[in-house]
């Protein structure tokens, strides 16, 4: 029985994720404050990405709300053809929910620094990742 299970668990290790999340890269970030009030978090954060960085693919529980401080942020949406591009002194809003998968990403050469409004259920995390929808990036 024990020969069994662990010949199951190695062949389900071994087989190809069907989707797997795409990590972040050249993302730095500090929480600038925090509170709960009722049932929600309130977070605001300072988020820089470096040029050539990305968010990866993600989503949020709660709605956030954005002001670009420094650089371009350009996002892309889980359609693969939906991008906005945001620049300093610009603010942006992301819905919550697992149908708004999106990816924020520095494409130009300065460092890009946004201060965000995190405006979640209680406990939730800050970001949920999400496995690239077949963009020829990531």
């Amino acid at each position: 029985m024990l020969r069994k299970a662990v010949a199951v668990a190695l062949t389900l290790a071994l087989l190809p994720a069907t989707a797997s999340a795409t990590p972040s890269r050249g993302v730095t970030a500090r929480i600038i404050t925090q509170k709960t009030v009722g049932d929600k978090d309130y977070v605001l954060r300072e988020v820089t990405i470096a040029p050539g960085g990305s968010t990866g693919w993600h989503y949020h529980d709660g709605t956030l709300y954005a002001v670009v401080k420094k650089g371009t942020i350009t996002r892309t949406f889980s359609d693969c053809t939906t991008t906005e591009v945001h620049h300093r002194g610009q603010a942006l809003t992301e819905p919550s929910g697992a149908d708004h998968v999106h990816i924020g990403r520095n494409l130009g050469s300065t460092d890009m620094v946004l201060e965000v409004l995190y405006v979640l259920p209680k406990g939730s995390p800050l970001a949920r990742d999400a496995a690239n929808p077949g963009c020829d990036f990531d």
